[in-house]
């Protein structure tokens, strides 16, 4: 084994690739030899990102949440590149509202992106995986499924779920050479969560304050840690959640 962190030859999908973190994993993942499919809503997005990372990099318009498209997203990709080694579920929405103001729509709507979604599409990659006995699903959970933070009722739920999902798929699928992971990112420092912690200082400051680290973590802090558990050099990792969060998860 000559570089077990390469990815080198090997075929990945990152949902909700065109923003945030998961740009940060696509570059990651191109920089380590992979050959990258982005999905997303928006194509000029997509296409902004394509032009950002560069080379080895492909998108297909796809809404995550729409799971008629599900099964058609998998063929195209497996009609295109001839298989999928690493499958990252990052797509994922939140809403911030006390419970009582949450409505039922609200929640399922949550749950159907954050949950539904990443189980249906989990499902059909899962297939080919199991077909090829070999594979890698990554899921991008949170903090919220690591302790109570208030205003988050359904992505808290939507985010404790994910890491179940991980756990009973890991047991049903390790034996046939399939690792089942998630990765669940502390206070990461992107556009949109600079406007949510700039618009609360009161969940900034106490978000710091049991970070030990001491600062806010960046895309590729989570980005390189996905890169880690798509690699041979975690051949042996599955069922697990990975917090990358500056020890936020064991603060006080």
């Amino acid at each position: 084994m000559n570089n077990p962190f390469s990815l080198e030859g090997k075929v990945a999908l990152i949902t909700g690739g065109g923003t945030g973190i998961g740009l940060d994993m696509a570059k990651c993942f191109v920089q380590s030899g992979a050959t990258v499919i982005i999905t997303g809503r928006r194509e000029e997005v997509l296409k902004e990102a394509i032009a950002e990372i560069g080379s080895n990099t492909h998108y297909v318009v796809n809404d995550v949440s729409d799971l008629s498209q599900t099964k058609t997203l998998v063929e195209i990709i497996l009609a295109k590149f001839g298989k999928i080694d690493v499958l990252v579920n990052n797509a994922g929405i939140n809403m911030k509202k006390h419970a009582v103001e949450v409505s039922d729509e609200d929640f399922s709507r949550i749950i159907q992106t954050n949950l539904n979604a990443v189980f249906a599409l989990t499902r059909e990659v899962g297939k080919h995986m199991l077909e090829r006995k070999s594979g890698s699903i990554i899921m991008i959970s949170s903090m919220a499924a690591y302790y109570g933070i208030d205003r988050v009722a359904a992505y808290a739920s939507s985010k404790t779920g994910i890491y179940g999902l991980v756990r009973v798929l890991a047991s049903e699928w390790s034996q046939y050479g399939l690792r089942v992971n998630a990765i669940a990112p502390g206070f990461i420092e992107t556009a949109m969560s600079r406007t949510a912690m700039n618009s609360d200082p009161d969940r900034k400051h106490k978000a710091m304050d049991r970070t030990p680290a001491g600062h806010f973590g960046k895309p590729e802090d989570v980005a390189w840690a996905a890169v880690y558990l798509a690699s041979d050099a975690s051949s042996y990792v599955t069922g697990v959640s990975l917090p990358v969060d500056g020890g936020n998860s064991i603060g006080f």
